[in-house]
């Protein structure tokens, strides 16, 4: 019977790593529903080009310089953002470290020592010994590490992407607001200049005793409410500033955004393709999936505990008396060896991990499948919301033409002697409240778009790295 070498064994052991006996399910995507069409979308035929949200970024749909501006400083100012870039970064750090582990780990060693008895001298001894090992991947464990890690890395990404995205929308959302209540608070100031001036003109007929003094103590009330809601409008914008500074990563007393002297309401057609392609597009979808990926690997990993680890170790070392001597190839010793160890009990150890495991798994994919649902939809929901707000606005149009009509048509009644102050009043309060109700519509419009772009995923596409 021929001797088997420990040459033989290397190439015995080479072959079955090479073979790569994965014991690891083979990973597919999960099924989830996808509906043909977005129900919301009947009748509605988006006028932008369907590659519009590749072509830079989204924000810059709004025509704002600077909207544009800020969004951008949120790439490298929001703290959120830089958390999840520094998550990545370890991500990816993570699948070096596990690939690290497929190739040998070679060291080296070099120590020296001197001892003696007293009174018999002493004497010093020198050692070099270069050695390396190495656990062949026989079972797939270790790659299925590196899938895990890689999958991970791309979930990563995806977070990455979620938070970018999120900051960005919630931007441009407090900006629309405050852009909103700049323009109502130029409504309040000229409804202010006109309460002013009926206050006065109240204030005279009374004077001459035309009118009662209630009307004047009407007057001021009306006018006492208005620059009431006009601080109230102030305040909000405030927090709204200091939320935008945080976005940015300015500290609140650092940063003002001045007031514009003419609002432009643009809403634009975002372009929505086909469901299927939201799944592509939304990064938090992506990161859902890639987890499923990961939990897969997962079960490869904890299933290879069935079978043996297998190692191989080898030195080469010298000693001597003297430095010299490590050089000697006649000081010289080698070492090869093989080893296998395999858990022969564990009381269901290994049994309870792998269910665990593919336990863990199922929770992944039932996950990613809410996700899906989810992002469809809200999905529906914005494209709801958009078509309805486009409605609205042309009623809420209709409604503050008319009550400006109403309002400047009782008031010429009253100056006539044909109607009381309270008429007036009644007339003012609709007029004023159907002027904030169309300013409020027009954000509404605006925001409700950056939430449908936020729906259907950005720019941002599965796959790509940062």
């Amino acid at each position: 019977m021929q001797k088997t070498t420990p040459f033989r064994l290397t190439l015995l052991v080479l072959s079955l790593s090479l073979a790569g006996c994965a014991v690891g399910p083979a990973y597919q995507r999960p099924s989830t529903p996808e509906p043909v069409a977005y129900k919301s979308l009947e009748g509605w035929v988006p006028a932008a080009p369907a590659d519009a949200l590749e072509r830079g970024p989204w924000w810059q749909l709004f025509g704002d310089p600077q909207l544009d501006a800020l969004a951008a400083s949120v790439e490298v100012s929001n703290q959120n953002v830089a958390a999840a870039v520094a998550n990545y970064a370890q991500a990816r750090a993570l699948v070096q470290q596990e690939r690290a582990a497929l190739f040998p780990t070679v060291s080296l060693n070099l120590s020296g020592d001197r001892s003696g008895v007293r009174g018999q001298g002493a004497s010093s001894g020198y050692r070099l010994n270069l050695g390396g090992s190495w656990e062949p991947d026989v079972w797939g464990r270790l790659r299925a590490g590196v899938t895990s890690a890689q999958a991970g890395a791309e979930a990563s990404a995806a977070d990455l992407a979620s938070a970018r995205l999120a900051a960005q929308g919630e931007l441009a959302s407090n900006y629309f607001t405050i852009r909103a209540l700049d323009a109502q608070r130029t409504l309040l100031e000229r409804t202010i200049s006109g309460y002013e001036r009926e206050l006065q003109i109240t204030q005279n007929r009374f004077n001459v005793g035309i009118a009662a003094r209630t009307d004047v103590l009407q007057a001021q009330t009306q006018l006492a409410s208005a620059r009431s809601d006009a601080l109230t409008l102030a305040r909000q914008r405030a927090q709204f500033e200091h939320a935008i500074a945080i976005l940015v990563g300015k500290a609140a007393s650092e940063f003002t955004l001045a007031p514009t002297p003419e609002w432009r309401v643009t809403v634009p057609e975002v372009p929505v393709g086909v469901p299927a392609t939201l799944l592509q597009r939304r990064p938090d979808i992506a990161a859902a999936e890639r987890d499923v990926a990961a939990a897969n690997a997962e079960i490869g990993i904890a299933r290879s505990a069935y079978f043996p680890n297998i190692g191989l170790s080898g030195s080469l070392g010298t000693s001597g008396s003297r430095v010299g001597d490590l050089f000697s190839l006649s000081n010289a010793a080698w070492s090869f060896g093989l080893s296998a160890a395999q858990s022969i009990f564990n009381a269901g150890a290994t049994r309870a991990s792998v269910a665990g495991a593919e336990a863990r798994h199922q929770a992944a994919v039932a996950r990613y499948r809410q996700t899906v649902l989810n992002a469809f939809a809200d999905v529906e929901d914005q494209l709801t919301a958009t078509r309805v707000l486009a409605q609205q606005q042309d009623l809420r149009r209709q409604a503050s033409e008319a009550a400006d009509l109403v309002e400047q048509q009782i008031m010429n009644r009253y100056r006539a002697g044909q109607v009381g102050y309270t008429d007036v009043v009644q007339a003012q309060v609709t007029a004023l409240n159907a002027r904030r109700a169309l300013v409020q519509v027009q954000s509404d419009r605006q925001t409700v778009a950056v939430a449908l772009i936020q729906s259907l995923g950005g720019g941002w596409h599965a796959g790509a790295q940062p």
